[in-house]
C-alpha cells in the first residue's frame, strides 16, 4: 500500500508534464491506484504474495524461505513487461520496488529508500542482493532529503553507489491545510497480516477510555467503504486519498506504524505522531528509534502499548523538516 500511495504524486506529475502513465501492480495496491486514477490504463502484474509470520522472531526465516518465490516472480514480471513493451510505445519505466519491472531498451528507474536493507546479522547479505537488483536499472530515485536532516538515515544514504542517485524529498499525495480540529487522535493502520489485525485488536482495547474524539482507519481495502461509530470513535475500513488528507489535517495527533510512506505523509502535513513499528520489521524499528532519538516522535513496541504512553507526544517537536521543491521536468528528462 505504501509503495502505491507514494507513487500517486509521481503519476500526477507525469500527467501534468504530458505523459500518459500506465499503471501496473497487483492486489490491493492495484485496486487503490485504479480508484485514484479510474481513467488511466492499468494491468495486473504477478503477485509476490508476501505475508508475515505470526511470531516476529520467525519473520527473517520466512522471508529467506520465500526468496526463491520472490525471484521467480521477478522473472515473471520481467517477461510480462517484455511482452507489454513489444506491443506498446513506452518512453520509460518507473518501478517502485518491483524487481523485474524494467527493460534493457527502455529507460528504467527504481524507486527505493533502502540502499541498505536492515535484516539483523544478515544486513550485509540483504543489502548486497538489493544493491545488485538496483544496479540493473538506469537510475535510482530516493524519496528523501539529500542532506543530513533526512528521513531514512543509513537506509537511503550511502557513498559511491554504482547507479546515479536522485533524491526527491518527501513524496506524498497530501498537502498541508489549516483546518478546524475534529479529532484529538487519528489511528491509521497498515501493513500485512496478521500483524495489522493484532494491532487493531490491541488498540480497540486500549483506547476504550481515551478522553477525546478518535478516528480509526483500519486500512482494509474493500469494494465498499464502511463507516461505524462506537461512542467517541468513528471507524472506517478505508479512506480515499482526499478523505484521508482532510482527516489528517483535522487531527491533532496520529498513531500509526512507522512505515516509510506514512512517515513521509506526516512530514508533508507536519503532524505530531506516535509510532508502533511492525514486530520483526527491522526497517520500521530503525526508523522509529531514529525519530525518537532526534526528538521528533516517540514510539513503543506493539505489546508494550498503553493509553498513557500517548501523553509523551507533547514532549516531541513533531514531523517537521525543511521542505524542498522537486523539479519534475528535469527529473523526467531521462524519458
Amino acid at each position: 500500500m505504501g509503495h502505491a500511495t507514494r507513487c500517486i504524486p509521481i503519476i500526477n506529475a507525469l500527467i501534468e508534464h504530458n505523459f500518459e502513465p500506465i499503471i501496473a501492480s497487483d492486489g490491493i495496491a492495484l485496486q487503490l491506484l485504479q480508484k485514484e486514477f479510474p481513467k488511466l490504463e492499468s494491468f495486473e502484474l504477478p503477485s509476490y504474495n508476501i505475508t508475515y509470520s505470526k511470531k516476529p522472531k520467525h519473520l527473517k526465516l520466512k522471508l529467506l524461505k520465500d526468496t526463491p518465490h520472490l525471484l521467480k516472480t521477478a522473472k515473471k514480471e520481467q517477461k510480462a513487461i517484455a511482452n507489454f513493451v513489444k506491443s506498446n510505445a513506452i518512453s520509460g519505466i518507473i518501478s517502485d520496488n518491483r524487481f523485474g519491472v524494467r527493460h534493457n531498451d527502455v529507460p528504467s528507474v527504481f524507486i527505493s529508500h533502502q540502499l541498505q536493507v536492515l535484516s539483523g546479522n544478515t544486513t550485509w547479505f540483504s543489502t548486497k542482493i538489493h544493491q545488485r537488483i538496483i544496479s540493473k536499472f538506469d537510475e535510482c530515485w530516493i524519496p528523501d532529503y539529500a542532506d543530513k536532516n533526512n528521513l531514512s538515515g543509513i537506509l537511503g544514504h550511502v557513498k559511491n553507489f554504482g547507479v546515479p542517485l536522485k533524491y526527491l524529498g518527501a513524496l506524498s499525495r497530501f498537502k498541508k491545510e489549516t483546518l478546524k480540529t475534529k479529532y484529538q487522535l487519528l489511528v491509521m493502520l497498515s501493513g500485512p497480516e496478521p500483524q495489522r489485525t493484532f494491532l487493531e485488536e490491541k488498540l480497540f482495547g486500549e483506547l476504550k477510555t481515551y478522553n477525546g474524539n478518535i478516528c480509526f482507519i483500519k486500512g482494509v481495502i474493500e469494494s465498499q467503504q464502511t463507516i461505524t461509530q462506537h461512542k467517541n470513535m468513528m471507524i472506517y475500513n478505508y479512506m480515499t486519498s482526499a478523505e484521508l488528507e482532510t482527516t489528517i489535517n483535522e487531527s491533532e495527533m496520529v498513531l500509526s506504524r512507522s512505515g516509510y510512506t506514512t512517515i513521509m505523509d506526516l512530514t508533508k502535513l507536519e503532524k505530531k505522531a506516535f509510532f508502533i513499528p511492525t514486530p520483526g520489521q527491522y526497517e520500521q524499528e530503525y526508523l522509529a528509534k531514529k525519530l525518537e532519538s532526534e526528538g521528533i516522535a516517540p514510539f513503543c513496541k506493539q505489546n508494550d502499548f498503553t493509553l498513557d504512553l500517548l501523553s509523551q507526544v507533547e514532549n516531541y517537536k513533531g514531523m517537521i523538516f525543511k521542505e524542498s521543491q522537486l523539479n519534475y521536468k528535469k527529473l523526467f528528462g531521462l524519458f
